[in-house]
């Protein structure tokens, strides 16, 4: 089962140039959607702690 994760990650990782090269602004676009999701959810976890201490 090894192979097929390596092939899996080889495949993602492929996508993901050819995505970043054919598609620059979208990829950019694509990066800053994920980032404000996470940064979307430590901000959540640090209002429940802030809440929860209150």
């Amino acid at each position: 089962m090894k192979w097929v994760k390596r092939i899996a990650i080889g495949l993602v990782v492929g996508f993901a140039l050819f995505y970043t090269i054919t598609r620059p602004e979208d990829a950019a676009n694509a990066v800053q959607g994920a980032f404000a999701a996470v940064w979307g959810a430590v901000e959540a976890v640090g209002t429940f702690f802030t809440s929860l201490a209150s």
